[in-house]
C-alpha cells in the first residue's frame, strides 16, 4: 500500500473547544483522575487539550466529562489560551479555568462551569487545539480513499486540447459524466485496492490526489462533454482520471467520546512511509460510518497475538507437538478517529507502547 507523508511535529493550531456531549449508548468508561494529578497547569504554546487532560486523567480522551459544562453550553464557543491556568477542583472532581473556592462559575449540585474568555481581536487565533491538528491536515481535504460504488459513473477526463497526454494548471480538459450541479471537483487516480485484513473483502481503493478542476462550460444541447479548467495541480493529470466533489468542510472542534456501539476492527494501512506506526502517526482501519464510528470516536489499539506451537503439549505419533494456540492480544495504545468513510476510517495514534502494524486489532475502550 502506498504511503503518504505526514508531519510528526506537534504544534498548536486554532481550534474551537466545545463541551460535554451526551454519553453514547455504550457504557461509558469511568473517567478517573490520576493519583498524582497536579493542582493546576499553566497552559503554554504547543499544549493540546489531550496533553493537558493527560496530566490529570487516567484516560486523557474523556476530558469532556470532567469540564464543568452542561449540554446547553456546547452551543457556545469556549477557548483556552496560552497563559491561562487549568485548575483541578478536587472537591467536585472537575477541571476548570476558575480557581476552586473563588466563587466564580458555581453551578447547581456543585458543578463548576468554565466561562468563555472574551477577546475583541483575533478570537481563537492563538487558542490551543484539541489534538495535534497539523498532523492530520493532509487527510482532511484530500480523498485518499475511494469506495467502489463512488467510482461507478463518476465524471472522467476524456481528452485535452492539442491531444496533450499530461495536464497542468490552467489547461483545458474535457469531461464526460453527470455533474449534478457541481462546478468544482477534485481529480484523483484509483490505485491499490484496500482489502479487509480479516476477510480479504475489497473495501475501497487507495486514491492518488492530483488536484482540482473548475467548470468552464457545461455541455451544450446534443452533447455530453463538459469543458473544465485545471485550477490547481498537485500532480499531472491524464486522460482517464476521475472527478469527485470536494468533501465538506472538515470538523476541527473535536470532542472525544466512545462510539455508540461496540467496535471490533483491524488496522488496514499506515500513512507514514514505514512499516510500523508510532505516536502522532496516521493509520486507517477497516470500519467506518456504517459500522457505528463517527468523527472523534476513541478506540483502543492491541498488538495482534501470534499463533504459536505449544511445545509443552503431549507429543503426537511422531514425537512432535502439533498443538497450535493463539496468544492474547495485548493493549498497546489509543486511536483518535478524525475522518470516516462508509467502510474505512482514519485515526491518529495518541499514545502507544508498542509499534502498530497492519493487521493489529482495534476495539472500543474497556
Amino acid at each position: 500500500m502506498k504511503n503518504f507523508s505526514t508531519v510528526s511535529a506537534r504544534i498548536a493550531a486554532a481550534a474551537l473547544f466545545t463541551g460535554l456531549l451526551a454519553l453514547p449508548a455504550q457504557a461509558a468508561t469511568v473517567c478517573e483522575f490520576r493519583p498524582n494529578a497536579p493542582d493546576q497547569h499553566l497552559v503554554v504554546k504547543g499544549d493540546t487539550l489531550w496533553d493537558i487532560s493527560g496530566k490529570f486523567l487516567e484516560h486523557p480522551w474523556c476530558w469532556p466529562q470532567v469540564w464543568g459544562m452542561n449540554k446547553e453550553e456546547i452551543k457556545n464557543p469556549h477557548w483556552i489560551y496560552p497563559g491561562q491556568i487549568v485548575y483541578f477542583d478536587r472537591l467536585n472532581r472537575r477541571l476548570s479555568l476558575n480557581k476552586p473556592g473563588s466563587g466564580d462559575g458555581g453551578g447547581a449540585n456543585g458543578t463548576v462551569r468554565m466561562s468563555p474568555q472574551i477577546r475583541t481581536e483575533g478570537l481563537g487565533v492563538d487558542a490551543i487545539a484539541s489534538i495535534p491538528s497539523s498532523v492530520i491536515e493532509p487527510f482532511l481535504s484530500q480523498p485518499l480513499v475511494v469506495e467502489a460504488d463512488e467510482m461507478s459513473g463518476a465524471p472522467r477526463i476524456i481528452a485535452a486540447r492539442e491531444s496533450r497526454i499530461f495536464l497542468a494548471k490552467d489547461e483545458k480538459v474535457y469531461v464526460r459524466g453527470p455533474l449534478k450541479g457541481i462546478t468544482s471537483f477534485q481529480v484523483y487516480r484509483p490505485g491499490i485496492p484496500l482489502k479487509d485484513p480479516g476477510t480479504g473483502k475489497l473495501l475501497a481503493y487507495e486514491a492518488a490526489y492530483l488536484g482540482t478542476v473548475k467548470l468552464h462550460a457545461e455541455a451544450k444541447a446534443g452533447s455530453d462533454v463538459h469543458t473544465f479548467i485545471v485550477s490547481d495541480s498537485k500532480q499531472e493529470m491524464a486522460v482517464g482520471d476521475l472527478l469527485m466533489p470536494a468533501p465538506p468542510t472538515a470538523v476541527r472542534n473535536y470532542v472525544p467520546h466512545q462510539p455508540d456501539r461496540a467496535i471490533s476492527a483491524r488496522v488496514l494501512g499506515i500513512y507514514s512511509g514505514v512499516s510500523y506506526a508510532g505516536q502522532n502517526q496516521v493509520i486507517s482501519i477497516n470500519r467506518g460510518s456504517l459500522d457505528g464510528i463517527d468523527i472523534a470516536s476513541v478506540l483502543q489499539l492491541y498488538t495482534l497475538g501470534k499463533t504459536v506451537k505449544d511445545a509443552t503439549a503431549s507429543k503426537g505419533r511422531f514425537g512432535m507437538s502439533t498443538t497450535m494456540v493463539k496468544l492474547p492480544d495485548e493493549q498497546s495504545g489509543t486511536l483518535f478517529i478524525f475522518r470516516t468513510f462508509k467502510h474505512i476510517s482514519y485515526g491518529l495514534i495518541m499514545q502507544v507502547t508498542d509499534p502498530v502494524e497492519v493487521g493489529d486489532v482495534v476495539k472500543s475502550p474497556e
